[in-house]
Formats: C-alpha cells, sequence, structure tokens
C-alpha cells in the first residue's frame, strides 16, 4: 500500500508540473528561464529545510552523545547527497520542460514528455541487457507508434522545435530516473541534485537576463511547481523506484499525460481534440500490454 501512495502521489505531481508551468508561461506570469530558475532554486531550498529536520529527527541513532545540531551535521554527511552527473541531467530536463510548453498544451507536452520517458528508459535497459518478452515489445512498439501519430506533420500537429524540447525533456528525466533507482537515501540524493543544478540556473539566468520577467503570481506557481511537485514529487519518486524494474517504472508514468490532459481540461479550459485521445489511448494500450507481458 505504501508503495502504491508513493507511486501515485509521485505520478499526480509530475502532472501537476506541466500544468504549473503552462499556467505560468500561458498567462504571461513567468519567461522560461526565470521559472526554471525559481523553480529549482525553491526545490533546493525546500529540501534542504526538509533534510536538516529529518536529520535532527533522525540524530540519536546516528551520533549517540553529542548535542543535535552535531547529530543532524553528521546525518547529512553520512547520506547520499547526489552526483553532478545527476544534477545535469535533472538541469536539462528542467529548461528544455520550460521552453517546450511555450508551444504546447498540457496534455500534449506531457504525453510526448513521458513518451520520450519510456522510450529512453527501455532502451537503455535494453543496452544493459535486458531482454524483455513479446508482449513488452508490442506494448512498447504501439506506445510509441501513439507519440509517433501525435507528433507526425499534419495539420494538428504540434510545433516541431516545441516537441524535440519536450522529447529532449523526457530523455534527461529518463536518464535521471535511472540514475535513481536503487536509492538508499532519495531525500539526500534529490536535495544534493537540487542544489547542484543552481550555477547552472544561474548561468543562463544571466544569459536570458534581458528577457527576464515573473509577476506574483509567476512566482508563486514557481515555487508551488519546485518546492510541492517537483522537491517532494521527485523525493517520493525515488522513494518508490526501488520498487519497480526499470520497464515497469517506465511505462507507469505514461499514466501521467492522462492525468495531465484531464486536468488540463478542467483547469486550463484546454480542449481534448480526436488525435490526443488516439494517441493517448495507443499508448495506454502500450502500457497495458507491458504490464500485462510483464506478468506473463
Amino acid at each position: 500500500m505504501r508503495v502504491f501512495l508513493y507511486t501515485s502521489f509521485a505520478l499526480v505531481a509530475f502532472a501537476f508540473n506541466s500544468i504549473l508551468c503552462r499556467l505560468a508561461l500561458r498567462g504571461d506570469e513567468a519567461d522560461a528561464v526565470g521559472f526554471t530558475a525559481v523553480r529549482l532554486l525553491s526545490g533546493a531550498i525546500a529540501l534542504v529545510v526538509i533534510w536538516y529536520v529529518v536529520g535532527r529527527v533522525r540524530s540519536p541513532h546516528v551520533c549517540k552523545g553529542s548535542t543535535g545540531d552535531e547529530d543532524a551535521l553528521t546525518h547529512v554527511r553520512a547520506t547520499d547527497t547526489g552526483s553532478w552527473s545527476s544534477a545535469i541531467f535533472l538541469f536539462a530536463y528542467a529548461i528544455c520542460f520550460s521552453f517546450a510548453y511555450l508551444g504546447l498544451t498540457a496534455g500534449t507536452g506531457a504525453l510526448i514528455l513521458f513518451g520520450s520517458v519510456q522510450m529512453t528508459m527501455i532502451v537503455v535497459t535494453l543496452f544493459r541487457g535486458d531482454r524483455p518478452p513479446i508482449l513488452e515489445w508490442l506494448g512498447l512498439i504501439t506506445a510509441v507508434g501513439g507519440l509517433v501519430y501525435l507528433v507526425f506533420p499534419g495539420l494538428a500537429s504540434p510545433p516541431l522545435t516545441s516537441s524535440l524540447l519536450m522529447a529532449a525533456a523526457g530523455a534527461s528525466w529518463g536518464i535521471y530516473t535511472l540514475r535513481g533507482r536503487g536509492s538508499t537515501d532519495p531525500l539526500g540524493q534529490t536535495t544534493g541534485n537540487f542544489i547542484r543544478t543552481l550555477p547552472f540556473a544561474a548561468v543562463i539566468a544571466v544569459i536570458f537576463l534581458p528577457n527576464l520577467h515573473l509577476s506574483t503570481r509567476g512566482i508563486t506557481l514557481a515555487v508551488l511547481s519546485g518546492a510541492v511537485t517537483s522537491g517532494i514529487g521527485y523525493t517520493v519518486w525515488y522513494a518508490s523506484l526501488k520498487h519497480h524494474t526499470a520497464t515497469r517504472a517506465a511505462v507507469l508514468q505514461l499514466a501521467v499525460p492522462v492525468i495531465t490532459a484531464m486536468i488540463g481540461v478542467l483547469l486550463l479550459a484546454e480542449t481534448a481534440d480526436i488525435r490526443l485521445v488516439i494517441a493517448a489511448a495507443l499508448i495506454l494500450g502500450g502500457i497495458a500490454l507491458t504490464i500485462f507481458g510483464k506478468r506473463s
């Protein structure tokens, strides 16, 4: 039950990341770079606070006989504090994600994002020697077919540049997810990764300084995205990953576009056209085949 709750919370958080970003960018409340910078900064601050509090709670088990502050510091030093390589993939995901949503609806963006996530994670596991059964292959082909159908050139297809940026965001997130499987300290690792993204965010903010603009509402949306749906959401996702295979983790995330599209229709007054519905049906059908094949 705990794994189910963790996984469900993370997937809903992923969906709200798309919604919050679209709310900020569609209403010109923030630019892509400003939203990303505030999102990463607020996520890092929130995680550091949570990390420190958790360290103080655990301190009696970490270093008996010392003061609370010393115990908390010992806990901080003993945790997995992430890596620069994971931070690079996290930052690449975040910045491509924001720029892509300048030209995509919430549902379409999430569909491309997590379709790319699935393809990336499954391809990487294949290179590592994992050989899925035939039904998983059929599921992958069906899901990829749905993604190709969505972005195939045509009257209702989304902008190519935005689609490519979102696909790059998905590839980065897929690799970031794979690097988090088996983490023994999801909170410490996610905190360290967020902190390491800040220099990259600062550099790109300086580059785009003349174009930066953030309203009060835009900052609020970015903080919610960073502190809650990203910081906490990613920590919970990392905590649940050790209970899922790479293939299952990939296909589970394809439920996010459906959640996002539903929320987008309700909160953003976005329309779910027939192209999106067919693509979602193909991708969800691919998920079902993949899960059934894994169980078989």
